[in-house]
């Protein structure tokens, strides 16, 4: 019997849950790790515990070996996997597993990594989803002037002018919008890293007419709650701060609407934003900077989109080229 395969006591199993908690803290506090991030980590890292107390694996003294056995289980759907994960959700855990076994190593918690010789699986590019300039004009018409519509235009306004993800648009306060200077400080980017964003003539316009007419009336009716809606730019019906949830709803009812149900997810305008903003001749590192992309490679992909429009538009209208 291997040493990693001894019998592992509560306390081993209990020790992993305490460099798991540390390890969380770190990502959390001194990384800057959004939320969201940091609790994927935590459910990647819940199977890996899981693995541990199946298999009677000592936290303490991980080999390679385990590590690729634990890997082979979750491709194959056998516990502590429910069901086979995809290659993409594979390469998530691999990245948890590498993050966490690095951190316990510098911090003398384990004599070495396990997952130093560890490869990524390379998975297949796949593009973001734009859709065309069109269809993204008839689903900004559609909100009407009651006092929710204009609400609605100017959340979908902001999500395709700005580029902004959803979740930093729910977390927008009144004054993160300089309406005169055109600009949105968006400060719940991943990483809580601030960012100035341009905002369009349309977008102002939209925004403008919401804070003047739709969000008084709003918290004049159902007075906001202690929910943040007193400081926040888009409210719900009662008078607290939208949700992203709600966000999310209403986006899909208009594009429900709009018949562009099936082509629409929360980063479809993000998406759409910065392929357009590319086939509009921008440079890649403004659009970089406007999506509040550490890195310059993550941006990048647009790029691939914007190639693919060009010889689609090439194909079609070159006349030795649709023969």
């Amino acid at each position: 019997m291997s040493p990693s395969r001894s019998k592992t006591p509560s306390s081993s199993l209990e020790r992993l849950d305490g460099w798991v908690d540390e390890f969380l803290s770190y990502i959390r506090f001194e990384k800057g790790l959004a939320e969201n991030t940091v609790a994927a980590y935590r459910r990647d890292l819940a199977l890996w515990r899981e693995f541990c107390r199946l298999t009677t694996t000592d936290p303490k003294k991980v080999t390679p070996k385990d590590v690729t056995d634990f890997l082979e289980r979750l491709r194959a759907g056998r516990p502590p996997a429910t069901r086979a994960l995809s290659p993409s959700s594979v390469a998530r855990l691999v990245v948890s597993m590498r993050a966490l076994y690095r951190f316990l190593t510098k911090e003398n918690k384990v004599d070495s990594d396990p997952t130093t010789t560890l490869g990524v699986p390379k998975l297949p590019r796949s593009l973001p989803k734009a859709i065309p300039i069109e269809d993204i004009e008839r689903l900004l018409e559609l909100p009407d002037s009651t006092p929710l519509g204009r609400r609605d235009r100017a959340m979908l306004e902001v999500l395709y002018g700005a580029g902004v993800r959803i979740s930093e648009l729910v977390d927008l306060d009144i004054d993160d919008i300089n309406l005169d200077e055109g600009s949105l400080l968006v400060r719940s980017g991943k990483g809580s890293k601030a960012r100035l964003v341009p905002v369009g003539r349309a977008a102002r316009k939209a925004v403008g007419d919401y804070l003047t007419t739709t969000r008084p009336e709003i918290v004049k009716k159902r007075a906001a709650r202690a929910s943040g809606g007193q400081a926040a730019l888009f409210l719900n019906a009662r008078g607290g701060r939208l949700s992203r949830q709600g966000a999310w709803k209403i986006l899909k009812t208009y594009a429900g609407t709009a018949g562009l149900g099936a082509k629409v997810s929360p980063h479809t305008l993000r998406h759409s934003f910065a392929t357009h903003m590319l086939d509009g001749g921008a440079d890649i590192r403004v659009v970089q900077e406007l999506l509040g992309h550490a890195s310059l490679a993550t941006t990048q992909v647009y790029t691939l989109v914007s190639d693919q429009r060009l010889r689609e538009v090439y194909l079609t209208s070159h006349p030795r080229a649709r023969s």
